[in-house]
């Protein structure tokens, strides 16, 4: 899972969506699904589910079972055309390992 967080946030770089800058906390806050009130979705993957999934995986605890990132991000980057494959190709490939972590932690 690490090196799938590291490969979305490398093409979130080489596509310019990776921010220098932190949103405001309040932004942060939201208590809708990716944030989408108050974030774009390239921020919250940087701000909120790259941090947050890796500090479950270095506490060994369980991962969300189904992300759904990659029909969130076939939406949102709809806009980038076909520079966007490599992105959808590592959002799906979180789901799939967030999906099979889970389950074999619920089997554990």
């Amino acid at each position: 899972m690490f090196n799938a967080l590291g490969e979305l946030e490398q093409v979130l770089r080489e596509l310019g969506l990776w921010s220098q800058t932190a949103p405001e906390d309040w932004r942060l806050e939201s208590q809708a699904p990716f944030c989408v009130d108050t974030l774009a979705l390239e921020h919250w993957l940087q701000w909120v589910f790259i941090p947050q999934i890796t500090m479950l995986i270095e506490q060994g605890r369980p991962l969300p079972g189904e992300c759904r990132l990659h029909p969130m991000g076939e939406q949102v980057f709809a806009h980038l055309g076909r520079r966007r494959e490599r992105l959808l190709a590592a959002l799906i490939s979180i789901d799939h390992l967030a999906a099979r972590w889970a389950e074999a932690v619920r089997q554990s």
